[in-house]
């Protein structure tokens, strides 16, 4: 998996100046759903277009697909210059933003939380509740695996990142990729059992427990059992056959219905937002514009209990 700030650095969606009049994201009375950038930066590289992060033209493409929310990755606090007035003029809210950190290591943890912090303290005025952190691998899409001082490590440094969070009122979710998952989900595990779940709540990204656990739904629905009452974001993606689709829907490899069901039964209400990539091997009939479209209508009548 390639490191998220470089993926997005040199990616740009196609078509997204041409939508840059479009109409702004569903208002009052329905379902919201948010996006994250990335997916639309996959769509940029396949289609061999642009995708500006936090541009008039990538807003009101978002906006247009009808996300009411936006959810960025955030690497500096210099990318908030100008963009509550760029949200505002979209009617896109951004509740949630997502935060690369590092945090396995004593010597740099320290650092990584000052920096999450410092975006924290900004993204707070703009009304992010919510920051989404993946605590980085060794290398990112390597085959290295965290020691178990390593995991301890940066348990405590989520935990104390989760409590500093809270104290400036924003949520901190952890995320995992795949490589979490290895070994056991040692790594997984250990962040949701070693920390105080006052600190540390849980972003469910459905597709890579799946994935991680080697295209399991007994892995994603035990992960649900054990961690579901944490979560407060859900990622949706889906596939078929293991391969990533173009568009979100509830069918497929993974049961999004069963899914929901589970939500609504314990009354859990996370932020929805939508993280439909491509990737190698996905179909190609539309762009990330019809996608995101397609994927919200999908969404909402997936979740629409949540309305």
């Amino acid at each position: 998996m390639m490191d998220r700030r470089a993926f997005l650095a040199s990616t740009a969606s196609a078509g997204l100046a041409a939508a840059a009049g479009a109409t702004t994201a569903s208002g009052a009375g329905t379902l919201q759903v948010a996006t994250n950038t990335y997916p639309w930066g996959t769509f940029a590289t396949r289609d061999g277009g642009t995708f500006v992060l936090h541009s008039d033209a990538a807003l009101a493409a978002v906006a247009s697909a009808g996300c009411a929310g936006y959810e960025p990755i955030i690497d500096d606090v210099g990318e908030f210059d100008g963009l509550d007035a760029r949200l505002r003029a979209h009617g896109l809210d951004m509740r949630s933003i997502y935060v690369n950190s590092s945090l396995h290591e004593e010597y740099a943890a320290a650092a990584s939380i000052e920096h999450v912090l410092a975006i924290a303290r900004r993204a707070v005025d703009l009304g992010t509740r919510i920051i989404v952190t993946n605590p980085s691998p060794i290398r990112w899409g390597g085959p290295d695996n965290k020691t178990d001082p390593q995991i301890r490590s940066q348990a405590a440094a989520l935990d104390r990142l989760g409590r500093d969070l809270r104290a400036i009122g924003v949520t901190l979710a952890y995320h995992n990729h795949d490589a979490e998952l290895r070994l056991g989900a040692r790594e997984f595990h250990h962040m949701l059992t070693a920390t105080d779940p006052a600190n540390v709540r849980f972003c469910l990204d459905a597709h890579w427990v799946f994935r991680g656990c080697g295209d399991s739904q007994v892995a994603l629905f035990d992960a649900l059992e054990h961690y579901g009452d944490r979560i407060v974001e859900l990622h949706l993606r889906q596939s078929r056959g293991g391969v990533w689709t173009e568009v979100f829907s509830a069918e497929g490899d993974i049961d999004y219905a069963r899914l929901s069901a589970w939500l609504q039964r314990h009354d859990v209400r996370p932020r929805l937002t939508l993280e439909q990539a491509v990737e190698s091997g996905s179909p190609k009939t539309v762009d990330a514009l019809t996608a995101h479209r397609q994927g919200v209508a999908a969404v909402r009548d997936a979740f629409k209990w949540m309305a």
